[in-house]
């Protein structure tokens, strides 16, 4: 590219059309590269471009990132099937989340993902009992302050985080997709009832509501924080499943507007392009905001969607209490 502009558009072309490594000069790769370990891409762009020109210690860095992939593939679907054995005796099937389930299932969206905690769905109306057998089973508290565990027992779509006294592995249970008090009510009754079958004791997200749930966790929740690698998520997810039954399970959910906007969002990334709207250009701006050795950019964008995220989780006089409670947390 010669001088190409160093932020995550850069990540994005390549995505998009592989053969366009051929054009990289030395600071375009090093560019590359240090977008793509930051926003937690380089399994997924090592994946993309297997069989492509490179320098030779470009090849050996993605080597490298591949062979991480396979290993932490393998961490990850161990500790789903840990997770499964230690719920067995309930009789609940464990639904996996994200990219644990996108790997467990085969899919083009997990091929070379980062895959961090593991996240399960289970029912609101189990969540004492599976507690109960996730800490007999050897996991343990993260988050021992008593104000963090009552405002995640309250307010929270999960349990306060978990990790394995043994594997250092955590674990999210999750018993719906979006915080109790933010402004949007998912069914979690019916992402439950319509999950797929991976095998005995393991289930994941039907077609449509694995692409509402991505959606969600990036735009009616989250500050865009790692927005490229979910955005290639829904697009990996659309080629894969396509649209059939999406518009309505998103509208079931409440969650249109942000299927919606991760749809456009992705085929601008990633895709043929699409018609956007001036707030979905703002959303570009955050999540390609990199320069080309990594770095976030674009403090003021960055800090906006940081606000509009809280904002989006809670009611402003319930906000107000929790960033005083926590300001004075730290502050002690």
């Amino acid at each position: 590219m010669n001088g190409a502009v160093g932020d995550g558009w850069l990540l994005a072309r390549v995505m998009r059309t592989p053969a366009e490594a051929a054009t990289l000069d030395a600071d375009d790769w090093t560019a590359l590269l240090a977008i793509a370990r930051a926003e937690q891409m380089i399994g997924t762009l090592a994946w993309r471009l297997q069989g492509a020109a490179m320098p030779p210690a470009v090849a050996r860095i993605l080597a490298d990132a591949r062979a991480s992939h396979d290993h932490g593939r393998t961490l990850a679907l161990w500790e789903a099937e840990a997770a499964r054995r230690a719920l067995a005796p309930l009789g609940i099937s464990v639904v996996v989340l994200k990219g644990t389930a996108f790997v467990a299932a085969g899919l083009t969206a997990g091929q070379g993902r980062s895959i961090g905690d593991l996240d399960i769905l289970v029912p609101h109306a189990h969540l004492d009992v599976v507690e109960q057998a996730l800490l007999a089973a050897g996991w343990e508290w993260v988050k021992p302050d008593p104000y963090d565990d009552a405002y995640y027992r309250r307010w929270m779509h999960e349990l306060p985080p978990l990790i394995h006294r043994d594997r250092d592995r955590m674990i999210d249970v999750h018993h719906t997709i979006l915080p109790l008090t933010a402004r949007i009510t998912p069914d979690a009754d019916a992402l439950l009832a319509d999950a797929m079958p991976l095998r005995p004791g393991l289930a994941m997200l039907s077609r449509a509501d694995v692409i509402v749930h991505a959606a969600a966790h990036l735009f009616a929740d989250g500050d865009l924080a790692g927005g490229m690698r979910n955005l290639w998520d829904v697009h990996c997810l659309l080629d894969d499943y396509g649209v059939e039954g999406l518009v309505e399970r998103a509208e079931h959910h409440g969650l249109a507007d942000a299927v919606s906007r991760a749809v456009r969002l992705a085929a601008a990334l990633y895709g043929d392009g699409a018609t956007l709207s001036p707030g979905d250009r703002i959303c570009l701006r955050r999540v390609t905001a990199r320069d080309g050795w990594g770095r976030a950019t674009r403090p003021f964008t960055r800090l906006g969607f940081y606000i509009r995220s809280h904002w989006l989780r809670m009611p402003p006089a319930m906000l107000a209490r929790h960033l005083w409670t926590k300001w004075r947390g730290a502050a002690r």
